[in-house]
């Protein structure tokens, strides 16, 4: 499909529901972490021909989540009528967004070094990604139910349900900001047989993963405050 076509997809859909492309936006985040999430599992099995390819795909997967972005950002005007103020949701899909630029920072980070990793690291990145993709992927749910809170009335339960998976999506990133903090010190302990270029690497992977669920967090705190706003 063309960037021309792709956009008049998105268009479509945009007419039958200017929140329905905030979920396929979230979606294509989600697609990329999942992406890296594959990339993580060949970087350490050392096929390195693979991470290119994942990183090729995320790349592609951050393309299109631009250009949804920016359908979505030309698309909504004041002549729209919305349930919730405009300005909240383009404050809303700037994190968002953020998500898989940030996957496309760690996947592309991920094919400028062979592997070379001590088992017990190894597992602590295992270990922050799953968490990671969790994150994310509650996230993807907590969209979907805002899409349909969005184009309800508003329902007091349903409001309240919405926030619960906030808070939920706030204690997952808590943890992967544990699980980071616990993996840096590893790394740092083991410095001495990684060397200064692999502790400098292995560190800024690390916390290229972590902002992923950073920004999945703040999306969901504008969400919060989006729908507290109406």
């Amino acid at each position: 499909m063309t960037k021309r076509e792709y956009i008049r997809s998105v268009l479509n859909i945009f007419a039958k529901s200017p929140f329905r492309p905030l979920h396929m936006h979230a979606i294509k985040a989600g697609d990329a972490v999942r992406k890296l999430n594959e990339e993580i599992s060949a970087y350490f099995a050392c096929d390195m021909a693979t991470v290119i390819k994942l990183n090729n795909e995320i790349d592609a997967l951050e393309h299109e989540a631009d250009v949804i972005k920016q359908t979505i950002r030309s698309e909504l005007s004041s002549s729209i009528m919305l349930p919730v103020h405009a300005d909240d949701l383009l404050n809303f899909l700037k994190p968002q967004d953020s998500i898989s630029d940030e996957c496309q920072d760690a996947a592309y980070w991920l094919t400028l070094r062979n592997c070379n990793v001590p088992k017990e690291i190894e597992e602590g990145f295992r270990e922050l990604m799953s968490r990671t993709l969790e994150t994310v992927e509650m996230y993807e749910l907590l969209v979907n139910t805002l899409s349909e809170l969005l184009e309800s009335s508003f329902g007091k339960k349903d409001v309240h349900d919405t926030l619960e998976l906030v808070t939920k999506v706030e204690e997952m990133e808590h943890r992967v900001d544990i699980i980071e903090k616990n993996l840096m010190k590893k790394i740092f302990e083991k410095g001495d047989l990684l060397g200064d270029g692999d502790v400098y690497y292995f560190v800024e992977l690390a916390k290229n993963i972590g902002r992923i669920a950073d920004r999945t967090e703040s999306a969901a705190d504008r969400l919060r405050t989006m729908i507290l706003r109406r």
